[in-house]
């Protein structure tokens, strides 16, 4: 009987079933995939594209999850051309924010 160990690293938390291994991603790789996707928000993009263009070299399944969790989330489609980016803030959160103070 196999039992699943958890492992955590700087790079995120690890799976690890037997022979199977899933990497997790940890925050900053999340946020640094969302704003590369806001940021080329215009035109649908490949995963292989998304990895090259990366800052910080991403690996597939890594990437693979967090896709999936932005698609989940109704942050992004995905569809024959590619991965784009679609959602946007609401408005009155953005009006809540400029007559805000920041600290």
């Amino acid at each position: 009987m196999n039992k699943e160990r958890i492992e955590f690293n700087n790079n995120g938390m690890v799976s690890i079933n037997g022979s199977k291994t899933k990497r997790y991603p940890n925050l900053n790789t999340v946020l640094m995939v969302e704003d590369f996707l806001k940021q080329n928000r215009d035109m649908p993009l490949k995963m292989a594209e998304i990895k090259k263009q990366l800052s910080k070299k991403v690996m597939h399944q890594t990437l693979f999850i967090i896709l999936e969790y932005l698609w989940k989330s109704g942050k992004i489609i995905y569809g024959p051309r590619g991965i784009q980016w679609i959602h946007s803030d609401p408005e009155h959160f953005k009006k809540m924010l400029d007559n805000s103070l920041e600290i």
